[in-house]
């Protein structure tokens, strides 16, 4: 998915910046990671708040194989198929994971005194993509 229909789906949004990472794309609102695209599919931020909800229409998280051959679940959720069709859901939904990403942030930072800083990864480029 280019960063251009990736724009038009979040637009109810309001400005947001995507990043490449790891083959995919991360999606941004300020500083909060709020979505990711990979292998052309849309994935959002989910908490302890939100995941329920995700589950229970459907929707499943984003894994990533790791070295030793397992399976790794994130915190990122399918983007269920109505806010592809309809840009309202699009908003309603981004929304509610911007909220999650503000929640972990918030507990991650309420736990340690501060989140822990960015790490830049090796080869990646650091620039938004336009």
């Amino acid at each position: 998915m280019d960063a251009e229909a990736i724009r038009e789906i979040f637009h109810g949004l309001g400005p947001i910046h995507i990043r490449r990472m790891f083959g995919g794309k991360g999606i941004y609102q300020g500083e909060l990671m709020f979505a990711l695209e990979a292998g052309g599919e849309l994935y959002l931020k989910v908490d302890h708040v939100t995941v329920a909800y995700f589950r229970d229409l459907g929707s499943r998280p984003f894994s990533v194989e790791m070295r030793n051959g397992q399976a790794t679940m994130t915190s990122y959720w399918l983007m269920p198929e109505a806010a592809f069709d309809d840009l309202d859901e699009a908003a309603r939904f981004s929304r509610m994971a911007v909220a999650a990403a503000g929640r972990v942030k918030a507990a991650k930072a309420q736990k340690g005194g501060k989140a822990a800083p960015r790490r830049k990864a090796r080869n990646l480029p650091s620039e938004p993509l336009t």
